[in-house]
């Protein structure tokens, strides 16, 4: 009993600020989530309990009000502490990647999928601070084996980019089937 009363006050001094912000938008999440899973899930009629398609989503949706529910209120009634809106910031600085990739889904159908994924490897491993010409190489060499993987090997169907249109036949026929 006391171990558990020195976890408890462990976990105390290290709550995180944001806590109470995190809770609420997860619970937000888990309560829009169950207020549109009618609309995605069918109850099939004749059929068994834990064959429904809709049965282990609901546990799962059901769970997470739950647990956002049990999360909610012990966030509510624990101590607060100062620093919740640099907490938020810091969290809001992860949507930076959001654009990133939303830039790279724009610029796949217009430099082609190659170009495209090999530039930004390249400008992620820039952005993340790195400046050593070898770790242009590498970006740009992961860049291509993804490429290759997904595109030749795995016979991934990807867009041909516009740009390929202003190849020579022969060269534009194999990066819109390789690459």
């Amino acid at each position: 009993m006391a171990r558990l009363a020195s976890l408890t006050a462990h976990l105390r001094r290290e709550r995180r600020p944001g806590d109470l912000v995190f809770a609420l938008a997860f619970m937000a999440f888990a309560l829009a989530t169950l207020i549109v899973m009618p609309r995605q899930t069918t109850w099939v009629p004749n059929t068994v309990l834990f064959a429904q398609p809709a049965f282990w989503p609901g546990v799962g949706v059901i769970m997470m009000v739950g647990f956002g529910a049990v999360h909610l209120l012990s966030s509510v009634v624990s101590t607060r502490q100062e620093g919740r809106g640099a907490e938020l910031l810091y969290w809001l600085r992860s949507l930076e990647f959001v654009a990133w990739f939303l830039c790279y889904v724009w610029l796949v159908p217009v430099i082609g999928y190659l170009p495209a994924t090999m530039l930004f490897a390249v400008l992620l491993v820039l952005r993340l601070g790195y400046r050593a010409p070898w770790s242009f190489f590498w970006a740009a060499a992961f860049g291509f084996a993804v490429v290759a993987v997904f595109k030749a090997g795995l016979q991934v169907k990807v867009p041909a980019g516009a740009l390929y249109g202003y190849l020579p036949d022969s060269i534009r026929t194999f990066m819109v089937v390789n690459f």
